[in-house]
């Protein structure tokens, strides 16, 4: 999602932050460090590459989502943005297009629209959040039209162009309380089309009609949270996975946008976190697959997903360069956009979730680069057959046909049992994959891996006269069994289909999809005869009919990460710096007391039970309002971590209590169980954790004194535990903090980091405020060591 406000910080310098260092050490090559500025960075070493991926490309590019295309490029899309500000261009590109040979180098390819061919219905409206993706035979390019409220779609033969407009998706109104923007499609296993839409605060879902311009039948709710936008589905594992963004995209340095995850066994939900809490509940969700860590990148969100040639899945998003936040004011706009170019990370799923480098978050330094290149294989696009082996029966049946989109393939046409062969030898741990269409109204076109003979390999046939994906294990000239999973009854055989296989062990997955973007329409696991798990080589196979195969790759096969890093963990307990609340004396009232008030005591606060029993006040710390209590003593040198467990059950807007690291009434930070209204609600709250920030954003124009925003972690309760890690960067002279949230003081949600400028020590401390009418009962404050 685009800017709502205008933004402009201080660039400055950061070195990566520790949870990147700590997957560095656990990779096994030495990696140099990142360096210092997001436009001043060396080149990645050979092998590897470093965010932004759009550096000296393009300024930046927010929002993207990327394809392969039928020619074997991969091609990104990107929001309307001043891309080329530092070339000294005024003003925008419509949609901005483009393009790599390895998801790491990427070249500008184009805009989807002008000036001249926006549609008019946009009425001039920035257009926003495109998803790509290929149906078929065709590019389907869904975007947001915001001043419309509401998403078009555009067609084109080819991933550049030339674009058809084919009007606005969605009715109005669309049936979905939301703003209506941020859509993406997804295709269902019987071939169902699905579009999901919708930003502050609900995304919805609906089935699309048969050619996708159009949804159909009843919309669904299928999340609602503070700030929730930028849902993307992808099914994994036998689950749909929601992945969505929450919290403010667009904001500088006080960008709090974190990558979450839901998962369900059904496209409409419900949805669920990992904690089991629905996508839908009126209270903020965990399940955080990427949050800033501390290094430069900020904000981090508005995801696609993509998989590599080896199987590897890259999240794909934006993220702000703290060191150069904010783009330059330009004619048309009036207001300030923050710099978001495009990242890529490795995304893993461990113990059935999604997570960023686990859970390492954004990367900064180099990284080992996708695997977007054939190991054996590759595209027809020289014209000709020449480095390819044609075996079997009808060996002078290949030929190479081109067109504009795939440019050149290989065909063959008569009787069966016809191989096509790539050069060398794939180890027999491999992904392979194949794009493949049958053209005839019989016949069967294959992607084979492991072949060493026409009577030894291992083939995925689209067999159109079974209507079927169908694999089959051949050893010593004997099939060794076939294995048969329906294709949708709409299939187009007629339009290019992405064949994969994965070999892991013995264990073979086949998957067909029309773009490789975690929706394939069949997906088939068996276990193969030890004797056909062997190295070979990659090819295609025909019989029976006129097929085509084209981008016949294959690769070795990933290696999955199985284990996150570790959270931040306590050490021992300081007894200087903690307290039980066991005495019937309000703390900081009294001469001698480690505690003291702002503006206090606050009224109405007792010692009940062992506990600290504050209302909430009607008043505020907030920018120019400073008027709630706020109940401070002295933090430890060094870093330390604190946690209070709260009782709380509010249930008016605003109303507020949690931890707090307090320097001033302008530069704190808070880690609070808060409400919230929810946008579009009707008057419906959200209670959410709300971790957040205030301080000093001297470069807006005019400056700001006070800023403040949030992040949003894990699931509220009446009780919970709240915790603050607190880490002195003393090589930026920078606070750095880490919220954590729990429901019950063993399983922990851990938040992204924040940071503010070391102007002064931080004291630990408490607050109930914004509103009156709740009662905030804390049984203790206590303060740890780090572990090492």
């Amino acid at each position: 999602m685009p800017d709502p406000t205008p933004t402009r910080v201080r660039p400055r310098s950061r070195a990566a932050g520790r949870l990147a260092l700590v997957l560095l050490a656990l990779t096994a090559a030495f990696l140099p460090p990142a360096a210092p500025s997001a436009f001043a960075q060396e080149p990645a070493p050979a092998g590897t590459y470093t965010n932004p991926v759009t550096q000296g490309v393009v300024d930046t590019f927010p929002d993207p989502s990327i394809i392969r295309g039928k020619d074997g490029s991969w091609y990104a899309f990107g929001t309307q943005n001043p891309v080329f500000q530092s070339k000294g261009e005024d003003g925008e590109r419509m949609l901005p297009i483009l393009r790599s040979a390895d998801m790491v180098h990427w070249t500008y390819a184009g805009q989807v629209f002008t000036p001249n061919t926006q549609p008019a219905w946009h009425k001039g409206s920035r257009l926003w959040a495109p998803d790509i993706r290929y149906s078929a035979g065709a590019y389907q390019l869904t975007y947001s039209v915001p001043d419309r409220n509401t998403v078009g779609l555009a067609t084109a033969p080819t991933p550049t162009g030339p674009w058809a407009d084919k009007g606005a998706v969605l009715p109005d109104p669309s049936g979905c309380a939301t703003g209506n923007i941020d859509q993406a499609q997804f295709t269902d296993q019987d071939g169902t089309p699905y579009l999901y839409w919708g930003s502050y605060d609900t995304i919805c879902a609906a089935k699309l009609n048969s050619d996708r311009t159009r949804i159909q039948g009843a919309v669904t709710e299928v999340a609602k949270g503070r700030r929730m936008e930028g849902g993307y589905v992808v099914r994994h594992g036998g689950y749909y996975y929601l992945l969505y963004s929450d919290a403010g995209c667009c904001d500088g340095a006080f960008s709090g946008y974190q990558v979450k995850a839901g998962r369900a066994t059904s496209p409409l939900g419900p949805f669920k976190d990992d904690e089991g809490v629905e996508l839908t509940a009126p209270t903020s969700k965990g399940a955080i697959v990427a949050g800033a860590n501390g290094n430069r990148w900020i904000g981090p969100g508005h995801n696609a997903v993509q998989t590599d040639l080896a199987g590897q899945d890259w999240l794909v998003y934006h993220g702000i360069p703290s060191d150069d936040p904010d783009l330059d004011r330009f004619t048309g706009l009036d207001r300030q956009l923050s710099r978001r170019p495009m990242l890529i990370d490795r995304l893993d799923w461990i113990d059935g979730w999604p997570v960023l480098r686990a859970g390492a978050g954004p990367s900064d330094g180099p990284q080992p680069a996708p695997a977007a290149q054939p190991d054996a294989g590759g595209t027809f696009n020289s014209g000709s057959l020449d480095g390819w082996k044609a075996e079997g029966a009808a060996t002078n049946g290949w030929q190479v046909a081109d067109d504009r989109d795939a440019q050149g393939y290989a065909v063959h046409t008569g009787a069966g049992g016809a191989y096509l062969l790539a050069q060398g030898s794939v180890p027999a741990a491999v992904r392979a994959e194949a794009d493949l269409k049958v053209t005839s109204s019989s016949g069967a076109a294959a992607l084979t891996v492991g072949y060493r003979g026409p009577g030894d390999y291992v083939a995925a046939w689209l067999d159109r006269d079974r209507s079927a994906l169908v694999t089959e294990a051949m050893v010593a000239g004997r099939s060794r069994g076939a294995q048969v999973t329906l294709l949708p009854a709409d299939f187009d055989w007629s339009s290019w289909h992405t064949v994969t296989a994965e070999i892991r062990g013995t264990e073979l997955t086949a998957e067909v999809s029309e773009d490789r973007l975690g929706d394939a329409v069949a997906t088939q696991r068996r276990d193969l005869p030890a004797a056909a798990v062997r190295a070979g080589r990659v090819g295609t196979a025909a019989r029976g009919g006129a097929t085509a195969a084209d981008n016949v790759s294959a690769v070795k096969l990933y290696r999955p990460v199985t284990k996150r890093l570790p959270d931040p963990r306590p050490g021992k307990v300081l007894p200087g710096y903690s307290d039980e609340f066991a005495t019937t004396e309000v703390p900081g009232t009294s001469t001698g007391s480690l505690w003291s008030w702002v503006r206090g005591p606050g009224a109405g606060t007792t010692m009940t039970g062992g506990a600290l029993s504050w209302p909430t006040q009607n008043a505020e710390l907030s920018g120019g309002t400073n008027t709630a209590s706020v109940l401070t003593r002295d933090a430890p040198q060094g870093d330390f971590m604190v946690e209070t467990k709260l009782h709380f059950a509010p249930d008016q807007p605003a109303q507020q209590a949690g931890l707090v690291l307090y320097g001033n009434d302008d530069r704190f930070f808070k880690n609070v169980h808060s409400v919230l209204p929810l946008n579009n609600g009707g008057g419906a709250v959200l209670n959410v954790s709300e971790f957040g920030k205030e301080g000093p954003r001297p470069t807006t124009s005019p400056p700001t004194p006070v800023a403040s925003a949030p992040m949003f972690g894990g699931p509220t309760a009446d009780t919970m535990w709240l915790r603050l890690s607190y880490r002195r960067d003393t090589t930026n002279n920078e606070h750095e903090v880490r919220a954590a949230t729990s429901r019950d003081g063993k399983h922990w949600v851990w938040n992204g980091v924040w940071t503010l400028p070391a102007d002064g020590d931080l004291k630990i401390g408490l607050v109930s405020m914004n509103r009156s009418g709740a009662l905030a009962q804390f049984d203790y404050v206590r303060t740890y060591g780090h572990t090492k």
